[in-house]
């Protein structure tokens, strides 16, 4: 069981003087080259993002190898740092796969404790060379509703051959799953469910994009048909692995709404300050300075649950498993909220497809459920804390 009240230095809920050059930087950054025109434009590409904006920010600013340790290519910083760049993202909608490439599948890397296979991949993530994802790490995807994260048996196994390890069974709605060059595959064994590296061929992994509501954010069917993989990481360490995994990857998720968030509360703020109804601004009126208040309620209430569990995965907190599910719940709920209010209170305009918060809005459906749904992460951290529900009499 956790404790109710954990102890963490308050500095580390504080942003850095380098934390706040950073996050100016990515901010002129996307400001020029990741506007909403430019995001809906990209969405039509194969790859469905900019690859030079992709290239810039791993050679210029050195994004994707931030958390990376210096000795595989990286910048040897934090999780602390990397939030501050999915915060950004999420605020500009950046569109390009940060979450599966650099958050998920490099933090299994390295928390796998595989040299060969830290060596042999997070050199060229940290360089943007290479795009990775996992698959299998939830019931139905990374996180999916269904349960606890390894409440089921894989759906993909392994089998070992003659010429090693191959991979059969599917894998669905894994991000970036049509295009990653790397996946990183939760499979079961006879001797229990372990992670393996798949760099996938047409002939045995074959992936159909699936439609799904946020088009920022790909998913795909992944079947593998004996695909050729290595298994990373000691069987016994598997499971600690791909939990840990995940709620790294919630309190990305959750930076990532905490941005969002920002920007439908500053666009919306925006707009009801210029226009004009009955001869004033409508945000001199009552009832919408009521609505705002409390959007900017419950944003400051998601930066707290973000920088809390910011600061839980940057030191490896043993709290970080309570802190990602507090972080999930209160930052998916302030993105719908806020996202909400963005259509609700640009009236008539809010409501065409052609306005962003279109794209705001089916970014905060969609994060929702990535990593499991509010309800679930509730249960889990009743749990955590020990204070299950218990049967009715």
């Amino acid at each position: 069981m956790h404790r109710r009240h954990p102890e963490i230095d308050p500095q580390l809920l504080s942003e850095t003087d380098e934390q706040r050059q950073l996050r100016t930087v990515l901010r002129d950054l996307y400001a020029e080259a990741s506007g909403v025109e430019e995001v809906r434009k990209h969405l039509a590409t194969p790859r469905g993002y900019d690859e030079a904006l992709w290239a810039r920010l791993a050679g210029e600013i050195g994004v994707h190898g931030l958390a990376i340790p210096e000795e595989y290519g990286g910048s040897g910083f934090t999780f602390a740092e990397l939030a501050v760049v999915l915060e950004e993202s999420g605020r500009a909608l950046y569109c390009a796969p940060l979450l599966p490439t650099v958050v998920l599948a490099a933090n299994a890397l390295v928390l796998s404790g595989d040299r060969t296979a830290c060596e042999r991949y997070l050199p060229r993530i940290a360089d943007g060379t290479l795009t990775a994802t996992v698959a299998g790490f939830g019931p139905d995807g990374p996180g999916r509703p269904g349960g606890s994260d390894q409440s089921r048996e894989p759906a993909v196994t392994a089998e070992q051959g003659s010429d090693g390890w191959v991979l059969r069974g599917r894998a669905d709605f894994v991000l970036d799953g049509a295009g990653a060059d790397l996946l990183l595959v939760r499979a079961g064994t006879p001797a229990g469910p372990r992670i393996f590296a798949c760099e996938p061929a047409p002939d045995t992994c074959r992936r159909t994009p699936r439609r799904v509501l946020d088009e920022t954010r790909r998913q795909a069917l992944v079947e593998f048909l004996g695909a050729p993989a290595t298994a990373v990481g000691a069987a016994e360490e598997a499971e600690g692995t791909v939990s840990a995994t995940l709620d790294t990857g919630r309190a990305a998720l959750a930076a990532e709404q905490v941005g969002g968030s920002g920007h439908a509360l500053d666009a919306t703020v925006a707009f009801v300050a210029q226009r004009r109804q009955f001869g004033r601004p409508i945000g001199s009126f009552q009832a919408v300075k009521h609505r705002l208040a409390d959007v900017l309620v419950a944003l400051e209430a998601a930066r707290s649950g973000s920088a809390y569990a910011t600061a839980c995965a940057a030191i490896a907190s043993p709290q970080l498993p309570v802190a990602a599910c507090a972080a999930a719940v209160v930052c998916s709920e302030t993105f719908r909220l806020a996202t909400a209010e963005y259509v609700q209170l640009h009236g008539g305009i809010g409501f065409t497809w052609e306005h962003p918060a279109h794209l705001y809005v089916r970014r905060a459906r969609a994060a929702e459920v990535l990593f499991g749904t509010a309800d679930q992460h509730r249960t889990r951290l009743a749990g955590l804390v020990g204070l299950a529900s218990r049967p009715a009499a």
